[in-house]
């Protein structure tokens, strides 16, 4: 594990147990604020006034790197783009690397790292580095690192600035998108990462019974040539649950071991996936080039010899 104790970069955790202690001394809720709409908050959307930090390997970032698209506000967002390998000795960085080129130096603050600008926002920061990552340049502190809470930022604090006069958060269906988001985002983002981190085999097993049962889940959801996870309309949900799926095969199948079932699969689920990838700008925001340079990196997966169950493949089948 990389991370930052006490403001001080470790690019390998020995102790974790003074990573703990230190974590626990620290306010709970910490890089959780809120951009909003109301010109009197403490973060007031604005123009110009924030930046986005973000990797295209991340399937977390890779939400706020959709929304800021197709919300129609990349005049009002800028960006900064990381390089995919996170195993080297300082995570995530701005390294230029012409394999990369998307990859950019940070235009906010002229940082080498990412935990450089966790540890300007706290000095005595301790905890995980993370994208996405949302900048407050006027305060030059940090508003958030929660990839979804951003989302919602985005798509209500931001509506006002945005081109596109889209919302993914309609008022009438906002409790539905709020409990097939949370299941989503349980079971199928954080799902690949409970398998593919398990510590033995009986938790893997666990782990990725659970991702392919929600797989099921949504794949029925889906049924009768459903466009989109809560009916004719694309929702928060639907983006959700994008990032994950467009990296199964490519990713994390070989990285992480979850290869029983391919996305095809399951059919619904493959169209559902190829219908939000042919939106217009989307496929722009998917580069497998990164996402494979960052999943075949150095993660620390902790046990290797745990033996996934596919893929199947039946060679008794007639010729």
């Amino acid at each position: 594990m990389k991370a930052l104790i006490r403001g001080v970069w470790h690019s390998r955790v020995i102790d974790r147990d003074a990573y703990e202690r230190a974590r626990s001394e620290q306010p709970e809720g910490l890089f959780r604020d809120w951009v909003s709409a109301d010109p009197t908050a403490r973060f007031p959307a604005a123009p110009g006034r924030y930046h986005l930090y973000v990797s295209y390997a991340c399937p977390f970032a890779h939400r706020t790197i959709l929304y800021r698209r197709l919300l129609g506000l990349e005049k009002v967002l800028p960006v900064s783009v990381l390089h995919p390998r996170w195993g080297g000795p300082g995570g995530w960085t701005f390294t230029p690397d012409p394999a990369f080129p998307e990859v950019t130096v940070d235009h906010a603050g002229g940082h080498q790292a990412l935990w450089q600008i966790y540890g300007k926002a706290r000095g005595d920061y301790t905890g995980k580095v993370t994208v996405p990552l949302l900048w407050d340049r006027r305060e030059e502190t940090i508003v958030s690192d929660e990839s979804a809470d951003i989302m919602r930022m985005l798509d209500l604090g931001f509506a006002a600035f945005g081109e596109s006069g889209r919302s993914f958060y309609p008022a009438r269906l906002r409790d539905e998108i709020d409990a097939l988001g949370g299941m989503i985002r349980r079971r199928v983002n954080g799902g690949v990462y409970r398998a593919g981190f398990a510590a033995d085999q009986q938790a893997y097993d666990r782990a990725l019974a659970d991702f392919y049962a929600a797989l099921d889940t949504l794949e029925e959801q889906l049924g009768d040539g459903r466009p989109y996870l809560l009916g004719k309309t694309a929702t928060e949900a639907d983006w959700l649950l994008f990032p994950t799926l467009v990296r199964l095969d490519a990713a994390y199948a070989g990285a992480l071991k979850i290869n029983a079932r391919r996305l095809a699969d399951y059919p619904n689920l493959d169209r559902h996936t190829r219908r939000l990838y042919a939106w217009p700008g989307v496929a722009e925001t998917v580069k497998l080039n990164h996402v494979k340079r960052h999943y075949y990196d150095d993660l620390g997966i902790t046990n290797p010899g745990i033996v996934p169950p596919g893929p199947s493949t039946p060679f008794e089948a007639a010729a």
